[in-house]
């Protein structure tokens, strides 16, 4: 009798486990990005961060980073670049503190998912909240303040260079190096101006098999700039060399000119899915999968409870669930910038790809998919045999008649639960866009009226009527815009 009880008790507080277990991982579908890109495409980023804003309780308390670049974000795509950087800032804060985990965290991450864990952001997104910083404070024309995010970046890259094993993991970031290169430039500090501009020169290169992100043709420019400004010779000459049929100015033609830069976020950025792998332990089972999913190994959200009760009546079949990346790429090829006198002259600028958010998202996930999938496999295992072991046990306690039943029931309930359970971390900063696209003009000092005209996917002006800008010599003005197309 004693051992009876033992084991209805043990069976007990399984089920509740499995039971805690599910609700965490299958909380309620959150479809805030929905309404903050319906936001966005109507040109209202300031609904957008207010439906960040209020869905703050949603994001719990294990994804305070991904709330804070959320929020961020969306400040910056509003104007409020104050308070976009004082919540990045927090955001980064928190990124630093998480670097070390609790024995506790990882073990209910074990149990469930990585969703168990804080987040902390993919390495190119924690350099990207440097990114938006520098440019907040940028566009508030604090170029002093933006090149203490300068500095962060190359400190943050150089760490990760240090980190990183294989040598084609994401450790140098081409656009992060440009733009604080041009900040340097701005300052008129073009020691580290060309500094940046060649590691980001660099970067470019040697991301060049994966980014999907060619070097910019203006940074060609800008290092034949600096290097001929700092009398550096012997890499002006290599730089000549590299691009012959590159046009420059001299920084003696420049420094006296108003420079506009203008960056626009173009596309959404990728969304993360469960991709299911149901794994047959018996000949009985392959087939029971093979008839219920076919050979398709998609995700099928519509269908989980379905699978829940029929693998848990099987009770031979695993399941693991894996992240997928689902592209979200833009339409607009391009966009022209174009900036009028009063004369009526205009002065045309065609925009380059600065970054591509997609790729660097699909290279992370590659790097971490073997260690999510070992990870995910042994999770899977130890619930299974949990399941087994609270089904055999319920059918020792509750005699021979009523064993069969009761195997069945509980079977059910553990093997079913755990098949429902299983879901992959999807988290991921969804406000970036699909691409950064820059356009940069030195220009006469005087006032100018600013336009940009999308080219190719996309109709109508990206950015137009724009108030006049007045623009001073050796004046750096950064504008952002957002485009969804």
């Amino acid at each position: 009798m004693l051992v009876r009880r033992s084991a209805v008790s043990s069976l007990s507080s399984l089920s509740l486990l499995v039971g805690a277990l599910l609700l965490t991982a299958c909380g309620p579908s959150i479809n805030r990005y929905t309404l903050i890109e319906q936001s966005l495409l109507a040109g209202d980023a300031k609904q957008a961060d207010a439906i960040v804003q209020q869905a703050e309780s949603s994001y719990g308390n294990k994804s305070r980073v991904l709330y804070g670049m959320d929020r961020g974000m969306t400040l910056h795509l509003a104007g409020d670049y104050q308070l976009s950087n004082a919540v990045l800032e927090q955001a980064e804060e928190e990124v630093e503190r998480l670097y070390t985990r609790s024995i506790r965290s990882e073990t209910a991450a074990f149990l469930t998912s990585d969703q168990a864990l804080p987040y902390e952001g993919d390495a190119y997104e924690q350099v990207m909240i440097n990114v938006v910083k520098a440019l907040n404070y940028a566009a508030q024309g604090q170029l002093q303040e933006s090149l203490v995010e300068a500095r962060r970046i190359d400190h943050r890259l150089n760490v990760l260079s240090d980190k990183a094993k294989e040598r084609t993991a994401y450790k140098e970031d081409g656009f992060a190096r440009y733009l604080t290169g041009i900040l340097y430039e701005a300052t008129g500090d073009l020691n580290n101006a060309f500094i940046a501009y060649r590691k980001a020169y660099e970067a470019y290169e040697a991301m060049s098999g994966w980014a999907r992100t060619p070097v910019p043709v203006q940074l060609r420019a800008d290092l034949l700039r600096t290097t001929e400004a700092l009398h550096l010779t012997t890499e002006f000459e290599e730089y000549r060399r590299l691009f012959p049929d590159t046009a420059w100015q001299s920084r003696e033609a420049v420094q006296n000119l108003a420079q506009v830069l203008v960056v626009s976020y173009n596309g959404r950025a990728p969304r993360k899915e469960d991709r299911f792998l149901d794994l047959p332990i018996s000949l009985d089972a392959l087939q029971l999968v093979l008839l219920n999913r076919g050979f398709s190994p998609a995700s099928r959200h519509q269908n989980r409870g379905f699978d829940s009760v029929l693998y848990g009546l099987s009770g031979r079949v695993v399941r693991v669930a894996l992240p997928q990346l689902i592209s979200q790429k833009t339409h607009v090829r391009g966009e022209q910038l174009v900036l009028t006198d009063e004369s009526g002259h205009q002065i045309s600028v065609r925009s380059e790809l600065g970054q591509n958010i997609t790729a660097l998202a699909e290279k992370s996930l590659s790097d971490r998919l073997p260690g999510i999938t070992v990870k995910a496999l042994a999770r899977a295992a130890v619930k299974f045999s949990m399941a087994e072991g609270a089904t055999r046990g319920a059918q020792q306690a509750s005699g021979k008649d009523a064993a069969p039943w009761v195997g069945l029931v509980v079977g059910l309930l553990t093997k079913g639960l755990a098949v429902a359970s299983e879901e992959a971390d999807k988290r991921s900063w969804r406000t970036l866009p699909h691409e950064i696209h820059l356009m940069r003009a030195w220009v006469a000092p005087g006032p100018y009226h600013l336009s940009v005209q999308l080219v190719g996917g996309g109709e109508g002006p990206a950015k137009d009527a724009a108030p006049a800008l007045s623009l001073a010599p050796g004046q750096t003005t950064v504008l952002i815009q957002r485009v969804m197309q």
